[in-house]
């Protein structure tokens, strides 16, 4: 069973993703075990903390590097072998190649780190094998990427899908062709009508329908 961790100060974000549609099916078919670790059960002092003002002033709170390899040394003991990504603005943009990459790396296990407030001390940048970033724009913190990247990698995972043939046709599976436009019934909804070439039943056509309408939505 592939292990998914993620360093978070908000736990209960991931609630909601986590045990709805694919990502609950993955779990319940034991292909991959989902968890959060809270990043305050490793803050210090009485009071948990986990952020502090950054040397050389400026705006804003970053992380403090204590808590933060505390919770990666604390994941890694769960899985040893786990490798560390870092969502952050600055790390390689998430495309849909990589996320086949890393579905099929066999029982590869991985341990997100989500920033939070102004950012994070440096040194934890020693901890980490991957920096990653799902778009170019800052977000509040690195949960919803997290969140994203997690998803796009456990759909792709043998057994998920149910379909596997499914994905290899979607949008972004070559790296850069979109999927087709589909409909389903009825047949006329509104005077809008699925075009005739779908219920001709000629599947020579119809590929080739496919295969033209993909080029164009994708240019």
């Amino acid at each position: 069973m592939r292990k998914l961790q993620v360093i978070t100060l908000f736990p209960d974000m991931l609630t909601g993703v986590f045990e709805s549609s694919m990502m609950w099916k993955a779990q319940k078919d034991s292909i991959v075990q989902l968890s959060a670790v809270d990043l305050r059960e490793f803050g210090i002092g009485p009071r948990r903390t986990v952020d502090d003002t950054p040397y050389g002033g400026g705006d804003g709170m970053l992380l403090k590097p204590e808590p933060l390899f505390a919770a990666v040394e604390h994941a890694k003991s769960i899985d040893p072998t786990a490798k560390v990504l870092l969502m952050t603005a600055r790390g390689e943009r998430w495309v849909q190649s990589m996320a086949q990459a890393h579905a099929d790396e066999a029982d590869q296990g991985y341990i997100f780190i989500c920033g939070r407030y102004e950012g994070y001390d440096e040194r934890i940048v020693s901890l980490v094998d991957e920096q990653i970033r799902v778009g170019d724009y800052v977000l509040t913190g690195g949960e919803l990427p997290a969140m994203t990247i997690i998803d796009s990698i456990v759909r792709l995972i043998p057994g998920v899908l149910g379909g596997e043939a499914s994905a290899e046709i979607e949008s972004f599976s070559d790296g850069e062709t979109l999927e087709f436009p589909q409909y389903t019934r009825p047949e006329n909804f509104r005077d809008m009508k699925v075009p005739q070439v779908l219920l001709s039943g000629n599947h020579g056509a119809i590929a080739k329908w496919r295969e033209e309408n993909s080029r164009k939505v994708s240019s």
